[in-house]
């Protein structure tokens, strides 16, 4: 039988790490740290997208409501205008509706003012010492002298001052009160 051998001790001696080898052992970790990054920056931008769609959304969706109150403010202005009673009451009635709304801006409260001058102008309940002569108010409509179209105008007015922080007269305060006799 033959003698095993002895081991044999290797001793390799190198020396420190050439640049590319360190380049090269780093590489999968350089490669993990962009891909971290590039998913970082893709999730701020797709949070930043949603935000700025979803503010799109809203500021289109205000635009679409603002525009469809114009509509409405439009022809319940018309119809306030009306030499029709019944359609002026109405129209005045759908106007106090829209100017409690959100919607109506300063200006556009001020626009539907000029509804309820005229029949508040021809209220009886309107004290004399500052009631216009009837000459002196041209162009009044027929509608204007209705008790309902009267009631209705002062309801409109409740609300357009207290929107625009104006005071109320009594008076119309009262007429506002009134209910219609038919």
């Amino acid at each position: 039988m033959t003698p095993s051998p002895l081991p044999v001790d290797v001793v390799v001696q190198t020396g420190p790490a050439e640049w590319w080898e360190v380049l090269a052992a780093l590489g999968p970790l350089a490669v993990l740290l962009a891909a971290v990054i590039g998913a970082a920056v893709s999730l701020r931008t797709l949070k930043q997208r949603a935000a700025a769609d979803t503010a799109a959304l809203a500021q289109q969706r205000e635009a679409d409501n603002r525009s469809e109150w114009w509509n409405r403010s439009q022809w319940a202005l018309d119809s306030s205008l009306s030499e029709d009673p019944r359609r002026a009451e109405l129209g005045l009635g759908v106007m106090a509706v829209l100017a409690e709304s959100g919607l109506a801006s300063p200006e556009e409260l001020k626009i539907i003012t000029v509804a309820w001058e005229d029949p508040l102008d021809r209220a009886p309940a309107r004290p004399a010492v500052i009631a216009r002569p009837e000459a002196a108010v041209p162009g009044h409509r027929a509608a204007s002298r209705d008790p309902g179209v009267q009631i209705a105008a002062a309801r409109l007015r409740l609300v357009t001052d207290r929107r625009l922080g104006l005071a109320t007269p009594d008076w119309v305060k009262d007429l506002a009160a009134g209910t219609r006799q038919r």
